[in-house]
Order: structure tokens, then C-alpha cells, then sequence
């Protein structure tokens, strides 16, 4: 695999609403990233039931003979288990995972979690879209406002 790659910040705020925005920091001439925002809506403290979210991270690539591997980081977090928001001193615990089911941590594949793997796509100099799903576990007694946290998200090809 090339070491040529991509880093996309995801930003992470929780106010009323709850969303990712994906921010280019660097781009290569052969792919080029961008995304849809995620959006959770409310989070309500004393509601037991986690609350999901779904949004989708776009590629695309010029030159066909070349494998994609899409990393994210911990962001603010000692670790991948527990990626948190903050507002001030107070934190939100979420995740990002791969599948639907949420179960498959994204990560770098370190430390439990998976990175988005896929050898030579299809689709030269297409849009291609990998789905990436989000959870705030349920019933984290925290105080209104903006909670925020940076994943940097790295696309090697």
C-alpha cells in the first residue's frame, strides 16, 4: 500500500442537536474525502435507550490498482472504548463504529476496534460511500450545552 493519505478532522458538538462535520485538512492529488453531517437530535438524560445516529464518509480516487484503508482516532480519549465529547470539565461518552449493530469499534486497529478495509474498489474516479455509525450510551447525567471532541480521520491508498 502507498503511503500517500488524507486527514479529515471530525469535529463533534452537542447542544439541542447533536452532529459530525467532517473538516479537509490535507488533500492528495489521486482520492479526495468529504461527508454528510451526523445528526443524533436531542439527547435526553433520563431516556434508557442509547442514542443512535448514522451518517457517511465519501472517496474518491482517479487511479484504479490501489487499496483504501480509512483510519479514525481516539480524539480527546486516553482510549478507543470510551471516546469522549467535553464541555469543560464535564464529559459525554460516544462511539463510532463500522457496522450498523454497533459493535465493530472504528478505529486504527489497535486496542479492539477495525479500520475500514477494502482492497482495489471499483468505481475509478466515482464516489464512492462508506456508512459510519455513532452511539451516546444512555442515562449520562450531564448538564446541558455544547460538548466537542476532534477524530482525525486518515484515508490511506
Amino acid at each position: 500500500m502507498k503511503r500517500n493519505h488524507l486527514i479529515l478532522i471530525l469535529k463533534a458538538l452537542l447542544g439541542v442537536v447533536f452532529y459530525l462535520t467532517f473538516d479537509v485538512r490535507s488533500v492528495e492529488a489521486a482520492c479526495s474525502l468529504s461527508s454528510t453531517s451526523m445528526v443524533f437530535g436531542t439527547y435526553d438524560v433520563l431516556n434508557a435507550t442509547p442514542l443512535d445516529t448514522a451518517g457517511s464518509i465519501v472517496y474518491r480516487c482517479t487511479q484504479r490498482d490501489h487499496n483504501i484503508l480509512i483510519t479514525l482516532d481516539r480524539g480527546g480519549a486516553a482510549s478507543f472504548a470510551t471516546r469522549r465529547m467535553v464541555k469543560g470539565s464535564e464529559q459525554l461518552l460516544y462511539n463510532l463504529y463500522l457496522d450498523a449493530a454497533r459493535t465493530v469499534i472504528w478505529g486504527d486497529g489497535t486496542g479492539g476496534t477495525q479500520a475500514f478495509i477494502i482492497g482495489n474498489p471499483q468505481g475509478n474516479n466515482q464516489d464512492l460511500s462508506v456508512p459510519i455509525f455513532g452511539r451516546i450510551p444512555a442515562r449520562q447525567d450531564r448538564g446541558i450545552g455544547t460538548y466537542s471532541d476532534t477524530i482525525i480521520l486518515t484515508l490511506n491508498f
